[in-house]
């Protein structure tokens, strides 16, 4: 499928997108090279071919769901807040950032 520079002026007026008139040709090569390989790609016969991988049917590890403390936790607010530079009742006090 070839595409010519009035369609590439109307897909970009259509996009909204401003391209000069020098460069309308250049890009309809390209897009006609593009749609050459999709071209070929469709030539391929794949019958019979099973994906390598799906995002549908894939199993995931699993790790067993364990409540941790971390280095600091553990009923340990003071300790979580120490470097903090302004706390209130073992909260982080920041500035308001939203009016």
């Amino acid at each position: 499928m070839a595409i010519d520079k009035e369609t590439v002026r109307k897909v970009a007026r259509l996009a909204r997108i401003a391209e000069p008139e020098q460069r309308l040709e250049p890009l309809a090569r390209e897009l006609s090279g593009i749609l050459g390989w999709i071209e070929q790609l469709n030539e391929v016969d794949i019958e019979g071919v099973e994906p390598m991988t799906s995002a549908v049917d894939m199993k995931l590890k699993m790790r067993e769901d364990v409540v941790q403390d971390g280095p600091t936790g553990g009923g340990q607010p003071e300790k979580i807040v120490a470097n903090a530079p302004k706390t209130e009742d073992h909260f982080f006090v920041v500035p308001k950032v939203v009016e």
